[in-house]
């Protein structure tokens, strides 16, 4: 089991290299591009082609802006987001979001162990469904059973898979001024497909389950640091944190919103280019991939799906865990012994392995992410505009509270989501 004597302390923000700054934020942006957002990104691009790129430097500031928010109000508390909404929403409110929370987690682990299965088994031999739950158990071990601070650092350095994406860009051939062009001034569709999309991406993109999982993760920075306290009780240490929260939170939106950015890119340039306009997962966009764009695509594409996976799952079972653990008052910290802290770890397991399960139903795991899209655009909205006033409240902020600038950008990015989320339910009817 994990032993608290091997966590070690990261520096403070003013003695450490801009490297062990990224943290919470880089891993973050970096498990927002998963299995399930690689096949949106992949389907945009293969649909449309290069006229949805510009939708991804839209995201950019706005993700960013919402996700300092998030990490601002752990920081500041030392609570977690869903303990924090209870301070500020009726009871019934955070239990119903959380619940929501939990299923949409679950179907997204679900679509993500089966897309990384069938990836897998394009590049080795062996059953998809075996792969899928070899990579659910082997989270499961992981978040159980590494301590938390060497546990960071693997998913820090697990980042680095998503330089595959970029590199695929490279090895196919991309006609960059028309990417420019349609970029900064791009055809827009006034169809139910092209705005059904756009709402996919941002949805993809902005996504609930990243805010209770950056706020926990600056408290749980907060309490592997001997030296730190909640910025509320310690204002002195309030100017540096911010800056590396900012700092961090910006790496990771960019590492996040790029890559995605790559992969559209990729896409459009392969398959849309070749008349392959409809993809329904990431494994088959990794497979149209190899006759159109050559075996060295083909094989980036398929091991950066199993890589990112490896890190989205423990991001969706933990923001999960965090968020059920913050809402009945439970102990909850990757740091603490598995015996301290038993329903925190046990909705990590039966998250991962209910994902796992899913796979061995008659239900198409793909198909559920409909749904999944569904509870995310149920939750965003209201989560995002009690953060917001969260955020903004000097009861539970003290003097700390969002600036002016950021608090427009978090209730810009809160509008845009709830007109995306209206425009979505629009379109099923």
């Amino acid at each position: 089991m994990k032993s608290d004597e091997t966590t070690i302390a990261p520096p403070s923000p003013e003695a450490s290299t801009w490297l062990s700054k990224l943290g919470p934020g880089l891993i973050t942006g970096a498990a927002d591009d998963d299995p399930s957002g690689i096949a949106t990104y992949s389907q945009a691009g293969a649909q449309f082609g290069f006229n949805l790129l510009w939708t991804l430097l839209l995201t950019y500031p706005l993700m960013a802006a919402i996700q300092v928010i998030s990490a601002n109000i752990g920081r500041v508390t030392g609570r977690g987001l869903a303990t924090n909404l209870q301070r500020y929403a009726p009871r019934g409110v955070v239990w119903g979001i959380v619940g929501l929370l939990l299923v949409a987690n679950v179907i997204n682990i679900a679509a993500d162990v089966a897309a990384m299965g069938e990836a897998m088994s394009l590049v080795a031999p062996g059953r998809p469904l075996w792969y899928a739950v070899g990579f659910g158990v082997l989270s499961v071990l992981l978040q159980v059973f590494i301590p938390y601070q060497r546990y960071v650092n693997l998913l820090k350095w697990l980042t680095l898979v998503l330089l595959a994406y970029v590199a695929t860009v490279f090895v196919v051939h991309v006609p960059w001024g028309v990417v420019l062009k349609t970029t900064v001034w791009p055809h827009i569709a006034w169809n139910r497909d092209y705005l059904t999309t756009i709402v996919a991406v941002f949805g993809t993109t902005i996504s609930p389950y990243l805010f209770f999982w950056q706020a926990s993760q600056e408290v749980e920075e907060l309490r592997a640091d001997d030296r730190a306290e909640p910025l509320r009780r310690a204002p002195d240490q309030a100017r540096g944190q911010f800056r590396r929260i900012r700092f961090d939170t910006l790496v990771g939106m960019a590492v996040s919103n790029g890559v995605a950015f790559f992969i559209m890119l990729t896409t459009a340039a392969t398959l849309h280019a070749q008349g392959v306009h409809d993809i329904q997962s990431s494994a088959q966009a990794a497979s149209a991939l190899k006759p159109v764009a050559g075996e060295l695509a083909f094989v980036l594409f398929a091991l950066g799906i199993v890589g990112t996976g490896l890190l989205a799952i423990p991001v969706l079972a933990g923001s999960a865990a965090y968020a059920m653990a913050g809402t009945f008052h439970w102990k909850s910290s990757l740091g603490a012994e598995f015996s301290a802290a038993r329903k925190f770890y046990g909705i990590i397991i039966v998250a991962t392995l209910a994902g796992v399960g899913i796979n061995f139903m008659p239900i198409d795991p793909i198909k559920a992410l409909y749904w999944s899209a569904v509870l995310n655009g149920v939750i965003a909205v209201p989560v995002m505009a009690i953060m917001m006033l969260v955020a903004s409240s000097p009861r539970i902020m003290g003097d700390l509270t969002i600036a002016p600038r950021l608090r427009a950008m978090g209730w810009l990015c809160t509008g845009v989501m709830a007109a995306a989320t209206i425009a979505m339910f629009a379109s099923f009817l």
